[in-house]
């Protein structure tokens, strides 16, 4: 059984598809007057776009804009085949955006699925101080609502590239200050978006069928003037707009990119791609594209220290140090916690002044459902009897170990639905031993970063939980605690490893120690 871990493809693709929620920082930039005014100038109609992944044909999508008398609605669809841990992932993600007639969000329905794993996400605006959504995996599931507070109107992002262009003159070095909310997090973080450039595309309006090859192309082009709006943020988007605000083009992380052209170019030729299965192949695998070369690393996985040089990323941008990580120059020691710090220093159950100062370890998350019957059922059976926390966290470890079926997935993890399908890669089994162990009393969090294999280091998440000071373990490969293979780049669940995206296929690793 294939056991490599990665950062789950889905942030990537349902983020381009809207997963991921922008609002304004400051509303000086774009009145609400001169929003209303804009959005007297927004026309009905549908764009189409080609998904490519270093070149290749892997997927399609779409946006359609429609009017009525209350408002807008933008609805955004898009399919696309990945090749990862030797076979193919069919991923859909789509979003159904309902405005104002000021173009300020009053609605959302939100869908991302992969390898049979559904989530939607629903929810809408509270005046300008409250957002409450709830999130669900298919049909007949329990939905985990939220209310999140937020400063002012939303946007998603595909709802950006609209605004921006109707809202303001574009001009080359403008910036514009956004906030991300997520709903996974839930939460705001700062982003910033420039004009970084201005060109001119050659875009297919129209096709014909090629009878020669089967396949349609172009019948008629259109010169379309296009600014390139930029944001270096923790999911970095390069995407070109025109002038009426409809995406050009857009360039992703990864190699994935959206072109806009005809709709039989788009959806025609990649349906006949994928059913000659000719959209993905092992050559263009994800997992083995983004691996790392361990350098003179041995076969001895299960290791107690190691000291590598990094090299090809903003340092400042990471928890390098901390912990069981020394961080000095570029140079990087990570010690495997010895049996004092496994050795908790506190009972079980905690004290209420031990819970308060570790809240946030310790509650329900979107998608860390702690507070989930099944969840909770499932903890206590296996940590009742005992007041240690070593104790408790290991046979959660073991069991979330023995329990899961090892499988590569792109999916979208919540704890519910891996505890309900038994499989998944490290993603899913780092979320539901975090949601057992709060459940159990234990403060626990995500971290993710890479971890050696079979000769390489390979992007992989796993937990850390509160002993006698903050343990990295790995329910994925079984180690309580984590050999020190291990390298944390980031803490926190999936939003806070949409960062490591943009490390995949710069960053550089050579072992310079292990004893």
């Amino acid at each position: 059984m294939n056991r490599r871990g990665a950062v789950a493809v889905g942030v990537l693709i349902a983020w381009a598809a809207g997963l991921a929620m922008f609002l304004r920082r400051e509303r000086a930039e774009a009145p609400a007057r001169r929003l209303a005014e804009a959005a007297m100038r927004v026309a009905p109609g549908g764009t189409y776009y080609r998904v490519e992944r270093n070149g290749r044909h892997v997927g399609y999508a779409s946006s359609t804009v429609d009017t009525a008398q209350s408002g807008f609605s933008i609805v955004d669809y898009l399919v696309a085949d990945v090749a990862a841990g030797g076979s193919n992932h069919r991923v859909t993600a789509q979003s159904d955006v309902r405005l104002t007639r000021r173009l300020e969000l009053a609605e959302f329905a939100l869908g991302f699925e992969a390898d049979s794993a559904p989530i939607d996400v629903t929810g809408r605006v509270l005046g300008d101080s409250l957002v409450a959504f709830s999130i669900s995996h298919g049909a007949g599931s329990q939905p985990d609502s939220h209310r999140v507070r937020i400063e002012g109107p939303i946007l998603l992002p595909t709802i950006v590239p609209l605004v921006l262009a109707l809202g303001e003159e574009l001009a080359v070095g403008q910036q514009f200050s956004l906030a991300t909310f997520d709903p996974t997090v839930p939460g705001t973080r700062p982003m910033g978006v420039r004009v970084a450039a201005e060109s001119l595309f050659t875009v297919s309006d129209s096709a014909m069928l090629d009878a020669s090859t089967g396949r349609w192309v172009s019948a008629h082009s259109d010169t379309v003037r296009a600014f390139q709006l930029a944001s270096d943020g923790p999911t970095s988007f390069r995407g070109w707009v025109d002038r009426q605000g409809r995406l050009v083009a857009v360039e992703q992380a990864l190699g994935f990119s959206l072109h806009r052209t005809a709709y039989e170019e788009a959806f025609e030729n990649w349906r006949l791609d994928a059913t000659s299965g000719a959209t993905e192949s092992a050559g263009n695998d994800l997992l083995t594209e983004t691996a790392i070369s361990a350098g003179a690393l041995d076969a001895v996985r299960n290791r107690q220290r190691l000291t590598v040089r990094l090299s090809g990323l903003d340092t400042s941008r990471y928890e390098l140090g901390g912990g069981r990580q020394h961080w000095s120059g570029d140079t990087l020691t990570i010690t495997r916690e010895d049996s004092s710090a496994m050795a908790a220093d506190w009972t079980r159950p905690a004290t209420g002044a031990f819970r308060r100062r570790y809240r946030s370890a310790l509650a329900a998350e979107p998608l860390l459902e702690r507070d989930a019957p099944e969840i909770r059922a499932l903890a206590v059976r296996l940590t009742s009897d005992t007041r240690d926390p070593a104790v408790a966290a290991r046979r959660l470890l073991q069991w979330v170990h023995d329990s899961l079926e090892k499988r590569v997935t792109v999916t979208v993890p919540s704890a519910r639905q891996v505890l309900a399908a038994r499989a998944g890669d490290c993603n899913e089994h780092a979320q539901l031993y975090v949601a057992l162990a709060r459940a159990a009393g234990i403060p626990s969090r995500v971290v993710a970063g890479v971890a050696w294999v079979n000769g390489r280091f390979y992007y992989h998440a796993w937990p850390e939980v509160l002993l006698n000071d903050w343990v990295a373990v790995d329910p994925t490969f079984g180690q309580f605690p984590a050999s020190a293979s291990h390298i944390r780049l980031v803490r926190g669940g999936l939003a806070s490893q949409a960062e490591l995206v943009r490390l995949m296929g710069r960053m550089r690793l050579d072992v310079i120690g292990s004893p």
